[in-house]
């Protein structure tokens, strides 16, 4: 697995993200597979912000050669596509939609999350997120549905209604949510403009219509004009990432996140799952967790 530490350029709440939705709709590759794998290579070469002749070097290819892909002069072998994908870092679902768009048949599988064959995912994972209690850890596919939570999120959510918890939670509007975890965040307008920043780029990379549309929900979620109440100045703490600051009974608990995606991953649910864990930002904030477990 891949672990990514969070901070106002990483994590997500969920997160995550990091890949197009499972099931989202279409992405820039599918949306536009009918002008061939030419341009749709082109575009991811650009998003990467590599040249021809570097990603021909990589690819121990030639400039010309990646040249005469690109504008269709050149029909390039299923290897060469998937090796270019690889150099791209191109998820698993787009690598499909160029396998098509050249003509190949898809390579990736996307199985099901309750299929039998995905029995010892779902029971490592279960295991993994248990493991951290009684940190907060939860587990989303790439449009921030929670497919699998512990206890420390369950300690989170208490209070937050039914309507926002069942049956397929969403992440980003559990936090953001004005009847869900966001008026219990005292650096909502931080933590918000941070999710909403995760959401763009990924929007940007993937031109998911189903994220864009749930985006475009929750950044109109109204935003209270002061995130925490007046009182006694806070003693500050050097946080060494953007913490989530939230009102649990009568404290005020700091975390920070971290994402861990599968590495090599060789199903398009796998890829695109994500498990994100919630550790203490602060010693009393680890103190109040241990002392809850116990």
């Amino acid at each position: 697995m891949t672990i990514v530490a969070s901070g106002p350029a990483a994590s997500a709440t969920a997160p995550a993200a990091l890949a197009a939705s499972a099931g989202s709709g279409a992405s820039t590759a599918s949306a536009a597979s009918g002008k061939g794998v030419g341009p749709l290579l082109r575009a991811w070469r650009e998003r990467r912000r590599i040249s021809q002749l570097e990603l021909a070097l990589r690819a121990d290819s030639s400039a010309r050669h990646i040249s005469f892909i690109e504008t269709g002069r050149s029909r390039p072998s299923e290897d060469m596509v998937l090796r270019l994908a690889g150099h791209l870092d191109v998820p698993v679902r787009e690598r499909n939609s160029l396998l098509l768009a050249a003509g190949y048949a898809p390579r990736y599988p996307e199985t099901p999350l309750d299929d039998p064959a995905l029995d010892a995912l779902r029971d490592g994972m279960e295991r993994l997120i248990q493991g951290y209690e009684p940190y907060p850890a939860l587990v989303v596919d790439a449009g921030y549905t929670v497919v699998a939570a512990n206890r420390g999120i369950a300690m989170l959510l208490d209070g937050v209604p039914e309507k926002l918890l069942g049956p397929a939670p969403n992440a980003m509007r559990l936090t953001l949510h004005p009847e869900g975890l966001a008026p219990r965040i005292r650096n909502l307008r931080e933590w918000r403009g941070h999710l909403l920043a995760q959401m763009e780029r990924q929007i940007a990379l993937e031109r998911s219509e189903r994220l864009r549309a749930l985006y475009e929900e929750v950044a109109a979620y109204p935003v209270p004009e002061e995130d925490a109440p007046a009182g006694e100045p806070e003693e500050p703490v050097a946080y060494f990432a953007l913490p989530l600051r939230i009102e649990v009974g009568d404290r005020i608990l700091s975390f920070v996140s971290s994402i861990s995606t599968f590495n090599t991953p060789m199903d398009v649910t796998v890829a695109e799952l994500a498990i994100e864990t919630f550790l203490p930002a602060d010693p009393a904030t680890a103190k109040y967790l241990h002392t809850l477990a116990g």
